[in-house]
């Protein structure tokens, strides 16, 4: 996406860009994406565990927002009691690339820090 692009539309919010952000954007999509990749599929109370400091009630709210984007598919098991597992779909997939890229620029940018201050 241009800045071209951008002036055309008047609103960030009707771009690629825009619309990858109300995806994936916020404090804890990207990590829950995350975390499913590497462990998938996962429980609800392992999820939390793993993320430590998400309230049950966001955690529940980012997982149906990401479910309701395509992102995060929910299994649920009928017995008792309830077992519901998370996985990530292969739109998601197309997104690991871009995470792993992230990963990669914050290794970089924690090397540099560690250069210039220590």
């Amino acid at each position: 996406m241009s800045m071209a692009d951008y002036k055309e539309k008047g609103n960030v919010q009707e771009t690629p860009f825009g619309y990858t952000i109300s995806v994936i954007g916020g404090k804890w999509k990207m990590l829950i994406i995350y975390l499913l990749a590497e462990n998938q599929p996962v429980r609800f109370n392992e999820l939390k565990r793993k993320i430590g400091a998400i309230t049950f009630k966001t955690l529940s709210s980012q997982l149906k927002e990401l479910e309701a984007d395509g992102i995060v598919r929910r299994k649920e098991y009928p017995q008792i009691p309830p077992k519901v597992e998370y996985s990530l779909t292969h739109k998601a997939e197309t997104l690991l690339p871009v995470l792993e890229q992230l990963c990669e620029w914050g290794e970089k940018i924690a090397i540099i820090k560690l250069f210039l201050y220590s």
